[in-house]
């Protein structure tokens, strides 16, 4: 699979994932060959930054029917959060905000089941609307694993949408630049705090919203900048959010840098937990599909293996197959595997893992199938 700018597509290409229109109408599914140059022009004009290209024998990758829907669902909801927090900007009023929040609670708040986190590529251009979203959705599902009341809930989504309205003035290189110094870091601070009385008219009836904002804000800054965290008396919306913006931002798949792994990430919040909240970090656990059969990793031997057996107990430590040798190592057996550990996640370029089951269960494994369309 290759990632192919819009200015370098040819007739002939093959589609690696679908593109849906603002509406979430499929436009191109996977598969379709881009027959001829008017295709590619039509494309252009989506405001896609670029394409993931199939390679010339390469298959089709297999996805669920869970997975065809995170990407629909992220582009309709990314182009109605991009309206309305322009709108919010520029007449200080919320319109499709509620409905927006009550979509994603409604799709991603109250699942019974973990989610896939599909990342999709972002630009400078697009990179706080996307970051919004994402936030969003991990904020949904952390607060629905931690079993809060509704109104918290919901709080937690509201802020997530709408915490980084005040960047939206930033120039756009700052807007997603991964790694500031301490003098770019006051620069976007200080766009931050500005668009607080944004959302002081935008939400004056609800005042916890931008208490949540402007608490996060100050814990990450603390954070980044090594000062004393102090987190006694900050909203559970803020805490959520701390930790949501935090995972989004460090696995973001961008053009010019490579996403940390979530194992990475996590394991970095475990080690910090005066910043991020242990319970909210649970949450997040809790909400997605991290070390999942098919999963490969890296473990601190040096050697590359496949997860197998998921471990609910602990899940850094899953049943995972040596593709040195064929054997299996069940990391929550401390006493034969207690130095052992993974210590990153292999992906494709897409960021996703795919399994082949017939090999696995050939081997004696019994592993659950995935059901791809």
């Amino acid at each position: 699979m290759l990632f192919i700018k819009c200015d370098e597509l040819r007739p002939g290409m093959r589609l690696a994932k679908p593109i849906y229109s603002k509406k979430g109408v499929l436009l191109y599914d996977r598969a379709t060959v881009l027959k001829d140059t008017q295709s590619i022009e039509n494309i252009k004009g989506f405001g896609l930054i670029g394409l993931f290209i199939l390679e010339p024998a390469e298959p089709v990758p297999p996805m669920t029917a869970d997975d065809i829907e995170f990407e629909r669902f992220q582009t309709v909801m990314y182009n109605e959060i991009m309206e309305e927090l322009q709108r919010i900007r520029a007449k200080g009023k919320q319109e499709k905000f509620p409905n927006i929040c009550a979509q994603i609670i409604k799709s991603y708040g109250n699942l019974r089941k973990k989610i896939t986190f599909q990342q999709a590529l972002r630009s400078e251009e697009d990179y706080i609307y996307k970051h919004s979203l994402n936030v969003a959705i991990l904020a949904a599902a952390i607060t629905h694993a931690m079993n809060v009341p509704l109104s918290e809930q919901n709080e937690a989504v509201m802020a997530a949408v709408i915490h980084d309205i005040g960047k939206l003035t930033l120039p756009t290189d700052l807007q997603s630049k991964q790694h500031t110094t301490e003098e770019e870091r006051a620069v976007i601070d200080g766009h931050e705090v500005q668009g607080y009385p944004i959302i002081d008219e935008a939400f004056s009836f609800q005042p916890n919203i931008k208490r949540a904002c402007n608490q996060a804000r100050r814990m990450l800054l603390d954070y980044w900048n090594g000062n004393p965290i102090d987190s006694q008396k900050m909203l559970l919306a803020a805490k959520v959010l701390v930790v949501a913006g935090i995972f989004d931002k460090e696995t973001a798949v961008r053009l010019d840098d490579s996403p940390t792994s979530e194992v990475v990430v996590i394991r970095k919040m475990m080690n910090r937990s005066d910043v991020f909240d242990p319970k909210v970090v649970k949450g997040l656990i809790d909400s997605l599909n991290i070390l999942v059969p098919g999963v490969s990793v890296e473990l601190n031997s040096g050697e590359k293996a496949l997860v197998i057996r998921t471990n609910d107990d602990d899940f850094l430590r899953p049943t995972v197959l040596s593709f040195r040798d064929n054997t299996i190592i069940d990391l929550s057996d401390r006493r034969s595997y207690g130095e052992l550990e993974i210590v990153d996640i292999m992906k494709t370029m897409d960021n996703r893992y795919v399994m082949d089951t017939a090999k696995i269960k050939a081997l004696g494994i019994n592993v659950e199938e995935p059901n791809y369309v």
